[in-house]
């Protein structure tokens, strides 16, 4: 689209000065017999005032010309501001103006679900076609304007009574995708998952209604339901959180980590013979910060190896001092699946592991195996070569398979608490569990049951031949002076039931 540069001032005067002289001189015939009659200094000054008449006219006329222009250049600029470009919908400023107009309004969200790998399926151009296809259904179904608020994410309000049923509304919406979509006359398929938040919410930590759908998007996907509200106690304090990310590193050297440890009790030896190394941080300002929180956050910043090397150097300076107090307990550490496939890690666990003479067992999952299988079971190959044990752990909380359970070797498996904590009234959860065991066994595996509380379940598994045992009744997390303690007054004892010692 052409571009014209508008006349300068200069230009409008040079322009106004023409056609004032033009049509001056064409009322020169009506006027002129006029002036003839009378006087010339009065003639002079008729035709002084007649000229200005004119220029005034003309340049009135010139700025109402000059407004329009500025107030349709205006409109089309707020256009441009209000509406994606690629599609021609309203954006999300004009969502956040909209959801703002009153009271009571709820936004809605509606993410299409693995945008990226349908881009690269089908084009950037047909791609574009299909979000405006979406939005063009989603305003026949919903009657309400439809913004693109960003690439992969359509929006708009709607009035509802609670957020129950501004959660309806929201799902029914994304069933409306199970029908295809034509695009460039071929019929296109794709999964909606939508966000639903409230304008003016109470204590909620994120004003605008906007971004606090977009967490319940990813909220609905976790839950994997079609439509979620924002949850504030599941947003949680990201700022605070951010941080702690930026303290983490710091706490590592600064003491502030620590160990604990919780017991495995060996069915057939009848005492604890191995504990979980579990990472506890105590904040200065924040106290005792939660695992699930410094971990995953780890995780995401890619901390998690030099956390989890620290927790390889303790458990390894902790065994030694169990060792020097007459125990030989086994240690076993939880390894991310990020760093299954990390080289660099694997020499420092040989290095270290090796240089101490350590026993040392890894707790990886199969989830954690999956994202890329080849390089994980490489990198386990070389730990077991080495004499370090590894474990599955949490089996039977995911997608267990077969495959792996047969690929990569293992020394352990543990059975998710899930499954232990419903041992005592549930005839199925005995049987997958019995069943687990003996699978488990005819594999050479040996067998760890999570989550044992009660004094049935320990029975239970006792019968059904498994080997370990951790949770609540055998003991909780204790740190290692704690710990030492529970040993030597397990030593000095007869041997017991764990249910019998667990509470002292």
């Amino acid at each position: 689209m052409k571009t014209h540069t508008p006349f300068t001032t200069a230009g409008w005067l040079a322009l106004t000065g023409l056609f004032t002289g033009a049509v001056a001189l064409a009322l020169l015939p009506v006027v002129a017999p006029l002036i003839s009659a009378v006087r010339p200094h009065e003639a002079a000054i008729a035709v002084g005032l007649a000229f200005t008449s004119v220029a005034l006219i003309v340049l009135a006329f010139r700025f109402h010309l000059m407004i329009r222009n500025l107030r349709d250049r205006e409109d089309r600029l707020t256009h441009i501001a209000l509406h994606d470009q690629e599609t021609g919908l309203p954006n999300r400023l004009a969502l956040e103006r909209l959801a703002a107009s009153q009271e009571g309004l709820w936004v809605i969200l509606i993410g299409i679900d693995r945008f990226e790998v349908v881009r690269n399926a089908i084009g950037y151009d047909a791609m574009a076609l299909l979000v405006t296809a979406v939005g063009r259904r989603m305003e026949q179904l919903s009657g309400a304007s439809i913004s693109r608020v960003s690439a992969a994410v359509l929006g708009l309000v709607v009035v509802a009574r609670d957020e129950d049923e501004a959660v309806r509304i929201a799902a029914r919406l994304c069933d409306a995708a199970h029908l295809p979509f034509e695009v460039s006359g071929a019929p296109v398929d794709i999964a909606l998952t939508a966000g639903v938040a409230r304008r003016g919410e109470a204590g909620a930590k994120l004003t605008s209604p906007v971004d606090r759908a977009a967490i319940a998007i990813a909220r609905a996907r976790q839950l994997r339901r079609p439509a979620a509200a924002f949850d504030p106690a599941d947003y949680g304090d990201p700022q605070g959180n951010l941080s702690l990310i930026s303290e983490l590193m710091a706490a590592l050297d600064n003491g502030e980590f620590s160990l604990a440890y919780q017991p495995k009790y060996d069915f057939r030896a009848e005492g604890i013979t191995g504990v979980e190394a579990l990472a506890r941080w105590t904040h200065p300002r924040r106290g005792v910060v939660a695992p699930d929180i410094f971990v995953a956050m780890a995780e995401e910043t890619g901390h998690i190896r030099p956390l989890t090397e620290w927790v390889v150097r303790q458990a390894i300076t902790d065994q030694a001092v169990m060792a020097a107090a007459g125990y030989n307990v086994m240690v076993s550490i939880n390894v991310s699946g990020r760093l299954l496939c990390d080289d660099g890690f694997a020499d420092f666990a040989l290095e270290q592991i090796a240089g101490a003479d350590a026993d040392l067992c890894f707790e990886i999952t199969e989830t954690a195996v999956m994202h890329d299988p080849e390089r994980a079971l490489a990198v386990i190959d070389r730990l077991s070569a080495a004499g370090i044990r590894v474990s599955l752990d949490d089996y039977g909380s995911g997608l267990s398979s077969l495959t792996y359970l047969k690929r990569i070797p293992a020394d352990e498996l543990k059975i998710d608490k899930e499954f232990v904590v419903g041992l005592d009234n549930s005839a199925r959860d005995a049987l997958l569990v019995k069943s687990t065991i003996d699978l488990a066994h005819g594999l050479g595996l040996r067998v760890t049951a999570e989550g044992v509380e009660t004094p049935t379940a320990l029975a239970l598994l006792r019968g059904m031949g498994c080997d370990m045992a951790q949770g609540f009744l055998i003991g909780k997390p204790k740190p290692l002076p704690l710990l030492l303690e529970r040993l030597a007054r397990d030593e000095a004892e007869t041997p017991a039931r764990p249910g019998e010692t667990a509470a002292a």
